[in-house]
């Protein structure tokens, strides 16, 4: 298995709780961080947006994103939801193995 961390954002408003639990619950990610209160520059629809969201930091594995983006994308509240996958070069030995079993 290869360990990866999946980025998505949401609203400032959107409660978080039951879209996290249900993807560590389904065993599609081990960990899901909220990070609150970021700003978010973009354009949207020809406009540049200025808006408040949270950042949502998925801890997985390679083999359960396709599983992973189908269970995002069928709750997330976006359009065209984020979702972005980042490598892991280097994860302490315990953190790995418990990551895998959560995943498993």
């Amino acid at each position: 298995m290869t360990p990866v961390v999946v980025l998505t954002t949401v609203g400032a408003s959107f409660d978080v709780g039951p879209l996290a639990n249900q993807l560590v619950e389904k065993r599609l990610a081990a960990c899901v961080n909220v990070v609150p209160q970021i700003r978010s520059v973009y354009r949207w629809q020809g406009k540049i947006e200025n808006d408040s969201e949270q950042l949502l930091l998925i801890k997985t594995v390679s083999e359960r994103l396709d599983e992973l983006k189908t269970a995002l994308f069928s709750i997330h509240p976006y359009e065209v939801p984020e979702f972005i996958v980042l490598p892991i070069d280097e994860i302490a030995p315990a953190y790995r193995a418990w990551l895998f079993e959560s995943v498993s």
